[in-house]
């Protein structure tokens, strides 16, 4: 999981990346002016879907985030956990795209405890305004009963909504430290049957609530681990795998060719071919299990 001496470096890279329009920052797709918070659908950009920002119950409050689906029909449910700079555009457009692709997709807003709605613009806007000292506060409370809680909360308001397909299992997937959140939320829900992980951190930790503790036979895991993590903690993926093995579990466990942050387009890390190969192994992974 990303350091603070790895988001400083990150920060001199992003801004510099954003100010001379280099990189994946260059795409539009980390830069747009945030949503308000509604609950009136509005149409989506990319072809026949519905979007709109939505808010319900949840144990530590009010929880919102960004709810899209392809219009006019029911579609199965994929809970999105965001990485540490939380809800954005490149997280909104992240889950436009698996929408196009016939899933209705939640983007949670994890800081809900402390802060609603979007909170840095991009990466860039997280790792050079604080956002570091900001979401190390409103992590903190961020625990696998906090996460399981929230993981069954959104899923029972978003099974009320005509868009979910009730009859169909859920999907889950994160980012950074997002990735045990999948795996604490499979561990809650009882129709989740995936978990995706994308250069999560903690996957695998001391104590009897370590996600690779909290293994469902019933579920697919898809474990995708960037190599300067698995460099810091090569044993980590062994681990995982055992433990998959041993509650009989399937699960897809392997290191991609990049760097933490790979699979996120703002992300100074963004590695558009692993990237790629990452969203093939999702899509497969839901075709599998949902």
């Amino acid at each position: 999981m990303c350091d603070e001496r790895q988001l400083a470096r990150w920060a001199r890279s992003a801004v510099s990346r954003r100010a001379f329009g280099g990189g994946a920052l260059a795409t539009g797709v980390a830069a747009c002016t945030p949503m308000e918070l509604s609950e009136e659908p509005a149409a989506a950009d990319a072809g026949a879907l519905t979007e709109r920002m939505v808010s319900f119950a949840a144990p530590g409050g009010t929880m919102d985030g960004f709810f899209v689906h392809p219009a006019d029909t029911a579609s199965p449910l994929v809970l999105f956990w965001p990485d540490i700079a939380g809800l954005r555009e490149a997280k909104r457009q992240m889950a436009r795209r698996l929408a196009g692709e016939g899933y209705a997709v939640f983007v949670a807003n994890p800081y809900y405890r402390d802060v609603a709605g979007q909170q840095f613009e991009d990466f860039a806007d997280f790792a050079g305004n604080g956002g570091w000292d900001k979401a190390r506060q409103w992590r903190s409370a961020l625990d696998a009963d906090a996460i399981q809680g929230d993981a069954r909360a959104a899923t029972a308001w978003l099974d009320t909504q005509d868009a979910v397909d009730t009859a169909r299992g859920i999907g889950t997937q994160g980012y950074c430290m997002g990735g045990p959140f999948t795996v604490w939320s499979t561990a809650a829900v009882e129709r989740m049957r995936a978990a995706a992980s994308f250069h999560g951190g903690g996957l695998v930790r001391d104590g009897e609530k370590s996600p690779h503790r909290m293994l469902r036979g019933d579920a697919h895991y898809l474990i995708a681990i960037a190599q300067d993590d698995d460099a810091k903690d090569p044993a980590a993926k062994t681990a995982f795998s055992a433990a998959a093995s041993e509650a009989g579990a399937a699960a897809e466990v392997e290191v991609y060719a990049a760097d933490h942050g790979w699979c996120v387009p703002d992300s100074p890390a963004y590695d558009r071919a692993e990237a790629e190969r990452a969203w093939s192994r999702l899509l497969a992974t839901y075709a599998r299990a949902l």
